[in-house]
């Protein structure tokens, strides 16, 4: 198989929606549909892909508000996070009113943890659980493509915010990007919740709240 990836800003936030692929099977999954459900439906009958799965790294509305919809459209299971998330997941329709967002709150199929295993468009990730930014945020990693999808723990030059809540916690921020994803190659490329992508080595070398 041949993974294929596309990336769809969604809402206000411009969010990075991730559809992912196997152009052999065209069977995909998107992860984080934060909103504009009508849009990815659209995107996916354009490209003739059957969506399989869908999929959160946390439970904030502009990564998680639109997957109840897409769910209900489409019949297929919302995966993830980590169940520390349930509480943000049970508050999106407030917390999406508060930005003038329609948002639906959210009950996963199935929670992850660390260490399991999904399928995302074909292909097998690797959970890691990365709380800070939320206490259940997750990322998905393929060590063979040396590619992963990191929400909003890490991104080009910077780093999830842990100022939106009581549960933001800096510090566990730094210590889950240090010991679950600076463990990963300098050639290891990875998709961020918001901004273009980068690779560790990158961040590695320059971003400046990695440098000691």
């Amino acid at each position: 198989m041949a993974l294929k990836i596309g990336i769809v800003p969604v809402t206000a936030f411009q969010q990075n929606c991730t559809i992912l692929w196997d152009d052999e099977t065209m069977l995909g999954s998107i992860v984080d549909p934060g909103g504009d459900v009508p849009d990815l439906l659209d995107l996916l009958k354009k490209a003739g892909v059957t969506l399989a799965g869908i999929f959160i790294t946390h439970g904030h509305m502009d990564h998680a508000g639109g997957a109840a919809e897409l769910s209900e459209a489409t019949g297929v299971p919302v995966t993830g996070p980590d169940i520390a998330d349930k509480f943000l997941l049970d508050d999106m329709e407030a917390m999406g009113a508060r930005f003038g967002l329609v948002c639906r709150n959210c009950t996963p199929d199935a929670w992850v943890k660390e260490g399991d295993i999904v399928t995302l468009g074909g292909a097998e990730f690797e959970v890691r659980h990365c709380p800070g930014h939320t206490p259940g945020h997750v990322v998905f990693i393929n060590d063979a493509l040396k590619f992963g999808i990191f929400g909003d723990v890490l991104f080009h030059g910077s780093i999830g915010r842990t100022d939106l809540g009581a549960y933001g916690n800096h510090e566990q921020l730094i210590e889950s990007i240090r010991t679950k994803l600076l463990t990963l190659p300098d050639d290891f490329h990875f998709i961020c919740g918001h901004g273009p992508d980068s690779s560790i080595g990158a961040e590695r070398r320059s971003n400046p709240f990695l440098q000691d």
